[in-house]
């Protein structure tokens, strides 16, 4: 289908964004790759892009472009699933996860020249049913990973200050601080038809992406578009089980590279390389339900406290602009 005289929504945070700058680039791009009108709406806190961006698809707009963080793309994310239209991601956060897994550009002007000049992927889309502290439900999209442990940690952990100075480096210190506890939770969990069964942990993440920040492949083998979702579990006792778990970690992400490498993508179900510290299955159904509440991450934001959890996954159901 042809750009020509395509119609595109911006949706951006005023808060991350130089919206001068950003007009600017966008009517370069739109004349240059001749798409047609474009509409600008601003997020605000009571609607963070979800209902703009629904509305948006519903009035026929071929591109949704989401400008801001982690939390805005998530948001525009869950307004355009299951839509015909794309999402196209400016990235002006600290994190952006789902840029990084996507391999999107991360520079403004080449993430521009990509929403525009780009092709459409189709990937998967997650949902997460919690539930609260008090008894109330809620599902909450995503498309990167979500969970407990490490993860929301190392967000709880991050210093404001320290990631406005030195971006993704700031999360190398929290991830610092989220290492203690070791088995901290009970988590009752069950993974698709499978029997139920209980386990000790310290951390368990779900993932669409592997990818968490400055490219750490916490789920080397996670691809967003297979249909799968990757259950991570961190049991560490110790530092000798944290640095057990980073050394398997950085052992399979080589593995995985060479086999690319040699045009070997098989997957298999992860067990042959589970260790006493670190676990992996796959599926496509997982529930946990946990000894004591835990602050639930989703896409590098935290959503609050929850008791249990339920995650599943609709199959290519957000369509994605990336690099042509």
């Amino acid at each position: 289908m042809s750009d020509t005289a395509k119609r595109s929504v911006i949706i951006y945070n005023p808060v991350k964004v130089d919206v001068e700058h950003l007009h600017a680039k966008v009517d370069a791009a739109v004349a240059e790759f001749g798409w047609g009108p474009v509409e600008w709406v601003e997020t605000t806190e009571d609607e963070p892009g979800e209902s703009q961006a629904r509305e948006a698809a519903a009035s026929g707009a071929e591109m949704v472009v989401a400008c801001g963080g982690d939390g805005t793309v998530r948001s525009v994310a869950t307004g355009l699933h299951g839509s015909d239209t794309a999402l196209g991601i400016i990235p002006e956060g600290t994190g952006n996860l789902l840029a990084r897994n996507l391999g999107l550009p991360l520079d403004f002007n080449r993430a521009v020249r990509a929403a525009y000049a780009g092709r459409d992927r189709s990937i998967d889309f997650c949902h997460a049913d919690v539930v609260r502290t008090d008894g109330s439900e809620e599902r909450i999209h995503f498309a990167v990973m979500a969970g407990v442990g490490i993860d929301a940690q190392m967000i709880v952990n991050t210093d404001d200050d320290l990631k406005k100075r030195f971006g993704v480096l700031a999360y190398a210190v929290a991830i610092s601080k989220s290492l203690g506890g070791g088995d901290r939770i009970q988590v009752r969990h069950q993974l698709d038809d499978e029997p139920p069964a209980t386990s000790k942990a310290h951390s368990v993440i779900i993932g669409n992406c592997g990818e968490l920040v400055g490219t750490i492949q916490l789920i080397p083998d996670a691809e967003p578009d297979d249909g799968i979702l990757d259950i991570l579990v961190m049991r560490p006792k110790d530092l000798l089980g944290w640095g057990q778990i980073f050394g398997s970690i950085f052992w399979h992400m080589v593995s995985k590279s060479v086999a690319k490498a040699v045009g070997n993508t098989d997957r298999r179900r992860g067990m042959h390389r589970n260790i006493s510290t670190l676990s992996y299955q796959t599926g496509k159904k997982f529930t946990a339900k946990l000894s004591k509440p835990e602050v639930f991450e989703v896409d590098g934001d935290t959503v609050g406290t929850v008791t249990e959890f339920s995650i599943g996954l609709e199959t290519r159901a957000l369509t994605v602009r990336v690099n042509s």
